[in-house]
């Protein structure tokens, strides 16, 4: 029998950009504004956080968070209290509650709040760690939310069963960054669905066949052949993917309460 699990969305706050940083064929002057999705997993043995999001100050004091070439690239579009940990809370959960987080990559929207779930097991693909850490020495700018003194991340290599019974399951989907990874889930109704991070910014991109701007891409070739995986399990199998940076389905998870099961 499967273990009953559920999905929610959570807000991890708002970015406002030009839209060139997220598709290669916008003008120059277009803007975008996108959500910063995180996603709770409700499981009989813990309750696991997929992304952080941006870290709570980030609102108020974004060139202290993010530093100034970073803050000027993306401006908060969200005011303070739109964060993870406040959207947990008004689900009725405090951080401490959160057992295990998985980071589908460490830039700085997607690991932001990590420092804030301080008895979760963080759980990174072991080329995503290795790789900040190379580019850190190697002097590239990078705000550190990753890097808990106190506590590293725990690393995967490759698919990993987070709780042993095959709901919920950590897949690689490199290409953004060298270690990106998703999140599949099978809910209580049977229900699959993957958590696709940046693997695929948005359903236009899939639908598109579209690589973001290459400074957005590591790998070319990876990517395609993630976004292809990530195709073939929702076109023949039936899974959902749900978007990290979707506007239009966030949209429609919002009003929907953003329960998924």
């Amino acid at each position: 029998m499967t273990a009953t699990v559920a999905v929610r969305a959570l807000s991890g706050g708002r970015l406002d950009a030009k839209r060139a940083l997220f598709f290669a064929d916008a003008p120059d002057d277009a803007t975008i504004s996108v959500p910063v999705a995180c996603w709770l997993v409700e499981h009989p043995r813990g309750r696991l956080v997929f992304d952080t999001g941006l870290h709570p100050d980030t609102a108020a004091d974004p060139v202290g968070r993010l530093g100034a070439r970073r803050a000027g690239r993306f401006a908060v579009g969200s005011p303070p209290g739109d964060d993870a940990v406040a959207a947990l809370a008004r689900l009725g959960f405090a951080a401490d509650d959160v057992t295990h987080v998985v980071n589908s990559h460490l830039h700085f929207d997607h690991c932001g709040c990590n420092r804030c779930f301080r008895r979760a097991r963080v759980l990174v693909q072991r080329a995503e760690l290795d790789a900040m850490r190379a580019a850190r020495a190697a002097g590239a700018d990078d705000p550190g939310e990753w890097d808990d003194p106190a506590r590293a991340p725990e690393t995967v290599d490759g698919e990993h069963d987070v709780f042993g019974d095959g709901t919920v399951v950590a897949l690689p989907t490199p290409g953004h960054t060298p270690g990106h990874q998703s999140l599949r889930v099978r809910l209580g109704s049977g229900r699959v669905v993957v958590l696709v991070g940046d693997a695929i910014y948005t359903a236009r991109h899939l639908d598109d066949d579209a690589l973001p701007p290459p400074a957005a891409v590591w790998h070319a070739p990876a990517m395609t052949d993630s976004m292809a995986r990530l195709r073939a399990m929702r076109d023949r199998g039936g899974a959902t993917l749900l978007y990290s940076h979707d506007d239009a389905q966030w949209r429609t998870l919002a009003a929907a309460g953003g329960r998924i099961d």
